[in-house]
């Protein structure tokens, strides 16, 4: 019996480190490429100025442009099930002598139903002071659903949106150059976010150019939670293998010799 127990034990820690490792590689955070490699299409230099004319930008790439202040620019990027995206835009102004006055700046993020996704901290909105030159705006945005309920506004698969502008400056400083950069970086949350269920295609509406992931749009099904719940029914019935041998050897009536 207490070799038995012994190779229960075993093989219930031998399944557990298999199983852990799986699971925290999927929850760390997904590596994005970096700036233009071999066979990937340099970081774009301009930005589009609507929603169908959104300049693609692939996670990990740096795109800029320059632009008058009062204009919108619009880029687009990715969003799989699963991905936390954080997004990034810097704003550089011409020299303090050429401005009158501060200037405040913001970005939002849409999906890809033009619904406008809250972002869970950062500062998305930032004024300017007249003799600063620079300022940086941060949207860490939520978790991306493989699937939700039709009434709600939880983020899905599908098209990102990120539109920049000055949303109050003074009058006679519209028309004035600007440079902007943005860095979209994105993560994934592992198992701990996912949900019975799939979109069945990723909300991608008609654009000039649309970025996918590299490795494709994820098909929902698999998670890190196919491990635990393998995982426990496997444990489940390694602890009822182990409390029979219990119960068979420690059962006895009492009074009752056992067998010599």
């Amino acid at each position: 019996m207490r070799t038995l127990t012994t190779a229960v034990l075993l093989a219930g820690a031998a399944f557990l480190g298999l199983a852990l490792p799986g699971a925290a590689a999927a929850a760390s955070p997904t590596p994005t490429p970096s700036a233009a490699s071999d066979g990937e299409p340099p970081a774009p230099t301009e930005a589009g100025t609507s929603f169908r004319a959104a300049t693609a930008v692939r996670p990990g790439q740096r795109a800029t442009a320059q632009a008058s202040t009062g204009d919108y620019l619009y880029w687009q990027f990715p969003g799989d099930a699963g991905d936390r995206a954080t997004v990034r835009a810097t704003v550089t102004l011409p020299e303090a002598s050429a401005r009158q006055a501060g200037t405040s700046w913001r970005i939002d993020v849409y999906d890809g139903l033009r619904r406008r996704q809250a972002c869970r901290y950062g500062s998305d909105s930032r004024t300017l002071a007249a003799e600063a030159r620079s300022v940086e705006l941060t949207c860490h945005l939520r978790t991306v659903r493989a699937w939700a309920e039709p009434w709600s506004n939880d983020p899905l698969p599908g098209a990102y949106y990120v539109r920049l502008t000055a949303v109050r400056l003074a009058a006679t400083d519209i028309g004035l150059p600007f440079d902007a950069a943005l860095d979209v970086t994105v993560e994934g949350a592992g198992g701990a976010a996912a949900v019975d269920g799939t979109l069945a295609t990723p909300l991608v509406q008609g654009s000039s150019a649309t970025v996918e992931p590299e490795d494709g749009w994820s098909s929902g099904w698999w998670s890190t939670r196919w491990l635990w719940t393998a995982g426990g029914a496997a444990l489940a019935a390694l602890a009822g293998i182990w409390g029979y041998t219990l119960t068979r050897g420690n059962g006895r009536p009492a009074g009752v010799p056992g067998r010599t």
